[in-house]
């Protein structure tokens, strides 16, 4: 599934282009603080193949409850695609979108 052109951001990341997006609101969980921020990025060209799922350890800067969140940085959103490329992750093939945890104590950026 390709994301939307609207709303999402370009990024060159060791020469090959991608867009990334970051939901502007929460979802119910995210609004709630159950469930962390998380953000999608995939090839520019060719669109549509493997997504990945960036899900970072702060809540969303539009939650409910007021807790403390930090925006998406271009430079976080690049270091978390060369992990996500170094665990694995196939942007230009079709498949199932790869979940990344960034940002967790456990894993490291």
């Amino acid at each position: 599934m390709a994301l939307k052109k609207r709303g999402s951001r370009p990024i060159v990341v060791d020469g090959i282009g991608y867009r990334w997006f970051v939901r502007p609101k929460p979802t119910y969980s995210q609004g709630l603080t159950w469930s962390p921020l998380s953000f999608a990025v995939e090839r520019a060209d060719p669109p549509g193949c493997a997504t990945l799922i960036v899900r970072l350890a702060s809540p969303h800067p539009g939650n409910w409850m007021n807790a403390s969140a930090s925006l998406v940085l271009p430079s976080a959103v690049a270091s978390a695609i060369r992990q996500a490329l170094d665990l694995g992750w196939q942007p230009d093939h079709p498949g199932s979108p790869f979940m990344l945890g960034f940002g967790d104590e456990d894993q490291s950026p």
